[in-house]
């Protein structure tokens, strides 16, 4: 694994340097977190030959001094763009988690060359859902996830700040409330909706909306997965993301 700052943004890097004409796996956190919670799944998306870049979202842990304030969600796909047409040779295959989906929907909306396709992993937040139920839901995929997890979770909050965390939810809720379904609806590449089966904040229902929003979208789940699937069951997410690289529906 390489770390070192791209394009004004923390970055991790595994596998072949990127290329034209070989496809580029770009892994998008969620909400107040970094790219360490990917590393078990981008290590294994690169043992299979894909080069895999791992980004710190800009005002969050390693990639918090980029931005005096916390951006929102367009502002921050604007500058994941723009991080995207410097370090990446082409349209990559955007993989996000969480609230990281509403920054890949809305990179995908605003800038469509940059996309080939997308895998949205736990699509969060879900319009319409009050902030209290939200939080609920929340709490109670704490306890579906490793103890691993939950540290790795902690330190980024920490690192990120609670009045950036703070200014991201609220960021993250109005744009769930106003512009997350609008920029589905622009997505235009092939999108995998993937949720872990027992994942308490995305739930079957608003999954498959997702797929149905999209042009063309496809649902899947993982068994034995919460809300985080790509930590706590990695080889499997690995399998339907080299399945969807090579242009097949899982």
């Amino acid at each position: 694994m390489e770390q070192r700052i791209h394009a004004g943004l923390f970055t991790r890097a595994f596998g072949p340097p990127p290329c034209a004409g070989a496809p580029t796996v770009v892994l998008v956190h969620g909400l107040g977190l970094s790219g360490r919670y990917f590393v078990p799944l981008a290590r294994r998306l690169a043992a299979r030959g894909l080069t895999v870049l791992v980004p710190d979202l800009p005002g969050n842990a390693r990639s918090r001094t980029v931005v005096r304030r916390m951006p929102d969600v367009v502002r921050a796909a604007d500058v994941l763009a723009r991080w995207h047409r410097q370090c990446v040779p082409g349209p990559g295959l955007l993989v996000a988690n969480s609230v990281g989906c509403q920054v890949v929907a809305a990179l995908a909306a605003r800038h469509p060359a940059l996309a080939d396709r997308l895998v949205l992993l736990g699509p969060a937040l879900t319009p319409g859902v009050p902030v209290r139920r939200q939080g609920g839901r929340l709490l109670a995929d704490a306890f579906r996830e490793p103890l691993s997890l939950l540290g790795v979770a902690a330190a980024d909050y920490l690192l990120t700040g609670p009045l950036r965390v703070v200014a991201s939810l609220r960021h993250a809720l109005r744009d769930a409330a106003t512009a997350f379904e609008g920029h589905l609806a622009h997505v235009v590449v092939p999108t995998l909706v993937v949720r872990g089966a027992g994942d308490p904040l995305a739930s079957a229902a608003w999954t498959r909306r997702v797929a149905r929003l999209v042009a063309d979208g496809h649902a899947t789940e993982v068994p034995g997965a919460a809300h985080a699937a790509h930590y706590s069951a990695p080889e499997a997410v690995a399998e339907l993301i080299e399945t969807f690289a090579a242009g097949e529906i899982p």
